[in-house]
């Protein structure tokens, strides 16, 4: 039976206030630091799409669903075959769904970005978007709830407990990540979903983060946090339901810390390797359409030549001039030796999402 937040009077000690005002002032400086790099070199699109993807990852990583840069990057070129990524690829899905729809936070919107994340999961597709009609637990019998570490509530009080959460996120006499990191442990409490129930919350975190104001421009990797911390966050999440939140919102600013430090660092190396894409290029005329195909490269390492077209807006023979270009001055490497849909990968921009990843690794 899920405690209601809607009019809930909070009491927020002074030391947990504190931590809550300096996360909530760094990842406002992250979000703005990272739209005026983007402005400057004029890559905010690519970095905000590498950091939704990372993001995207790391809470899929959470439940146990790993997947490296090169195949997440093959399954959003349509090349792949691992039935993680194209998981992935549908939490990226419910990602962006979270931000088209942050400006109206309600239950529909909510349906529609867990309809986006579950249609990709095989065998899961007649959950998708839709509220639960039986009884869900966590623990390592699928047969029988008991000796699980946490059974949901009864399916007829989801409309309810939905609801009033809803009305909670109206409230905007709460500090954002407070409300953020309250409505997360709420919604996961509620379990309102077959399955997806961890992807969903945490993609909700960004849709009240972008509704909110906090984050405007781009999706800091807060999973990737609570992923370098799994069973803090796990416990802070037992100790919510208890009845204390204090630990949740103690592992949530830490999270949001971790977000931006390890987020712009990143951002830097990634940077770092479209400057030295560039110096490659040096000898190129500035006009060549080889020059827009760098940015893209950030946040898709591996592209083809239907890539750039689509993508890019490039005209097929501007794509494959582009992709030779790239390939003789040392930028790209090919991934197969087809004559007609050769697969290019950058992997310099590949070892360093792979690092970021590596450097995560669940606890």
């Amino acid at each position: 039976m899920p405690i209601t937040l809607s009019d809930l009077t909070l009491d927020v000690p002074a030391a947990l206030m504190a931590l809550i005002e300096d996360a909530s002032v760094t990842l406002a400086q992250f979000d703005t630091a990272v739209h005026h790099l983007g402005e400057q070199v004029h890559t905010l699109g690519p970095m905000s799409a590498v950091l939704l993807r990372t993001e995207a990852t790391s809470s899929s990583q959470i439940e146990h669903l790993t997947v490296g840069a090169k195949n997440l990057a093959m399954e959003l070129l349509h090349e792949g075959n691992s039935e993680n990524a194209a998981v992935v690829v549908g939490n990226v899905r419910a990602m962006e769904s979270a931000l088209r729809l942050s400006a109206d936070l309600n239950v529909e919107n909510l349906l529609s970005m867990h309809k986006a994340l579950l249609s990709a999961q095989p065998g899961r597709e007649r959950y998708a978007g839709a509220f639960r009609s039986q009884l869900v637990w966590v623990g390592t019998d699928s047969y029988t709830p008991r000796g699980a570490s946490f059974v949901g509530p009864q399916p007829e009080l989801i409309d309810a407990c939905m609801a009033d959460l809803m009305l909670f996120l109206q409230r905007d006499d709460i500090p954002v990540l407070l409300q953020c990191a309250l409505a997360h442990a709420q919604f996961e409490t509620i379990h309102p979903f077959a399955d997806g129930n961890g992807r969903t919350g945490r993609a909700l975190i960004h849709a009240i983060l972008r509704n909110k104001g906090l984050a405007s421009h781009i999706v800091p990797p807060v999973s990737a946090g609570l992923l370098h911390e799994t069973d803090q966050y796990f416990a802070a999440l037992t100790a919510f339901r208890e009845g204390d939140a204090a630990p949740l919102v103690s592992v949530f600013t830490q999270a949001c810390q971790f977000a931006a430090s390890s987020g712009m660092e990143l951002i830097t190396q990634l940077e770092a390797q479209l400057a030295h894409t560039k110096q490659l290029l040096a000898g190129v005329r500035r006009d060549a359409a080889v020059w827009r195909v760098v940015p893209h490269l950030a946040a898709q390492p591996i592209i083809n030549s239907q890539y750039l077209q689509s993508a890019v807006g490039l005209t097929k023979p501007q794509a494959e001039r582009a992709l030779k270009t790239l390939a003789r001055v040392g930028a790209l490497t090919a991934r197969n030796s087809a004559k007609r849909n050769v697969v290019w990968e950058h992997r310099g921009i590949l070892d360093v999402l792979d690092a970021y990843a590596a450097g995560l690794r669940r606890q």
